[in-house]
């Protein structure tokens, strides 16, 4: 599927919910990002998601914390190391933004886990691991 078909499914919500795991929620970002600044890249990749979960009946699935940090994470490596000239090339030059544990290095699980951090994005309260994209 081409990165353009890959968001069109996305966004009319016919992406099959077994394609939409971590990964493709990763490579979503990262195609919000190469085609927006921050800030449009976010309220895009927001309103997809959302809307995704909920045409699935899952409106409870969204995580604006993960989301926010996630998408921070993959500007960050862009920046730090480039695009890569595409999803596939990015993806495998960056396998950290698909460890399940990296957010730990921010957050403690229970600040993950909380109704809060679901609603609005939570700052880290400790200082993060030192870590760069490679």
């Amino acid at each position: 599927m081409t990165d353009e078909e890959f968001l069109r499914a996305l966004e009319s919500c016919t992406l099959p919910e077994s394609e939409f795991g971590h990964h493709a929620h990763v490579r979503a970002g990262y195609l919000y990002l190469k085609k927006f600044d921050f800030a449009e890249a976010l309220d895009r990749i927001r309103r997809s998601i959302r809307a995704y979960a909920t045409h699935h009946g899952k409106p409870d699935r969204y995580h604006e914390t993960i989301t926010v940090a996630y998408l921070a994470l993959i500007q960050q490596c862009i920046f730090e190391r480039g695009d890569a000239g595409g999803w596939t090339a990015f993806a495998l030059r960056n396998p950290e933004l698909f460890n399940p544990e990296l957010l730990g290095q921010f957050y403690e699980r229970d600040v993950l886990e909380s109704k809060m951090a679901r609603r609005v994005f939570l700052l880290p309260r400790s200082k993060p691991k030192t870590r760069e994209c490679h």
